[in-house]
């Protein structure tokens, strides 16, 4: 009885930490969306915890109401899905091929992802290749210089290299290419790290920001993600006004109930919450693709 009790007691605090650990993990999202629905001059006077005490829409109003929002969108989902699938594609062929050993020029070609991804030619240089590359015009300026990924590459090769040899062996002894073994056993065997790449790559392309700032001044092919940044800037402008004026609370209410950091938090629920709606389908297979793609067995 005594061995009993104390099990059940251990079981008890057990879950008494991991609830609590929960709620310290939680609470600061819990907290940014109650902040994203609350009046954003109320929230300036503080004690908003677990609930809005003025409930509004205007910060999300304020955020879609511009009319490019949509088109945004459009933009964001577009590179998201084609630039996470050629991606993946791309990062595991290259991978592939340098799970070869001896495959010619395989230390060259991991030296050279490694030293660019280091090393770049900088802003300006770069902004002059995709200009005359006649990118700078187009969507896939989102997509095509960001196809490969160097820590994407090394976690896929290191993984196939936990693959059998002789799997393979076997295949092109009964008469299978190289992309026939690639195709119908290498990608099956490797679904966790192929989930986690694609993770990686969707994360990416969602948040990412810069490139429609500085190398896109076509307001159409702007992503979400620019497109809200620009909003937020627009609101911290017209809320600087307001204190350089030395406009009183109860004007500055009449005008709007919104403020930069009210908005700022209907900005991240509304970049964080798509992801937030993915990742429980590939959460299963992160942990292993991480731990088996990053030690080779």
């Amino acid at each position: 009885m005594m061995k009993k009790g104390k099990i059940q007691i251990g079981t008890i605090l057990n879950y008494s930490a991991l609830c609590f650990l929960g709620i310290i993990t939680l609470y600061p999202f819990i907290y940014i969306l109650v902040l994203s629905f609350n009046d954003g001059y109320d929230t300036l006077k503080g004690g908003i915890y677990f609930w809005p005490r003025k409930i509004t829409f205007a910060n999300y109003i304020k955020v879609f109401q511009d009319g490019n929002i949509l088109n945004a969108y459009g933009i964001t989902i577009f590179r998201t899905v084609i630039g996470t699938l050629i991606g993946t594609i791309m990062c595991a062929m290259l991978a592939y091929a340098l799970a070869f050993k001896d495959m010619p020029g395989r230390r060259f070609i991991i030296f050279f992802f490694f030293f660019t991804t280091i090393f770049s030619g900088g802003m300006i240089p770069y902004y002059i290749l995709l200009r005359q590359l006649k990118l700078t015009q187009s969507v896939w300026v989102y997509v095509l210089p960001q196809i490969y990924n160097f820590f994407n590459i090394m976690l896929l090769r290191t993984y196939f290299e936990t693959i059998p040899e002789s799997i393979g062996e076997s295949a092109r002894i009964d008469g299978c290419g190289y992309a026939r073994v690639f195709l119908q056993m290498f990608l099956p065997l490797s679904k966790p790290v192929l989930a986690t790449i694609m993770l990686f790559f969707g994360v990416s392309h969602w948040n990412e920001w810069f490139t429609g700032a500085y190398y896109v001044q076509n307001k159409e092919l702007f992503p979400v993600a620019t497109l809200l940044q620009n909003i937020l800037n627009e609101a911290t402008f017209e809320s600087a006004t307001f204190d350089a004026t030395k406009m009183n609370t109860n004007i500055a209410t009449a005008v709007s109930s919104t403020t930069p950091e009210s908005l700022k938090m209907a900005f991240i629920m509304v970049m964080t919450l798509p992801i937030l709606c993915v990742y429980p389908f590939l959460q299963k297979y992160f942990v292993k693709g991480i731990m088996i793609g990053s030690v080779k067995g």
